[in-house]
């Protein structure tokens, strides 16, 4: 499944979250993580984040599809972390 993880959590909980989520997603810009993850780890993601965030200060929105080429991603400026394919 393709997944669109988008953050906005508290100053001293940023770092440990963009950590945590770069061992499953691609980060691609400030705050923004895109990737193919499974069932099971969609669900060790949503765990794993429950254990990082305060839901009452933080949020967390994640997107997903079933398939990457449902979703068209258009980038105005410079992209901050192109994903490429090395052969």
């Amino acid at each position: 499944m393709y997944v669109l993880v988008v953050y906005d959590v508290g100053e001293k909980r940023v770092a440990k979250t963009l950590k945590f989520l770069r061992t499953y997603l691609n980060w691609i810009q400030n705050s923004v993580l895109e990737g193919e993850l499974t069932e099971s780890q969609i669900l060790k993601v949503k765990n794993g984040l429950n254990k990082i965030i305060n839901p009452y200060e933080d949020s967390v929105i994640i997107f997903s599809s079933r398939e990457k080429r449902w979703l068209s991603k258009n980038i105005i400026g410079r992209e901050k972390n192109p994903i490429d394919n090395f052969v």
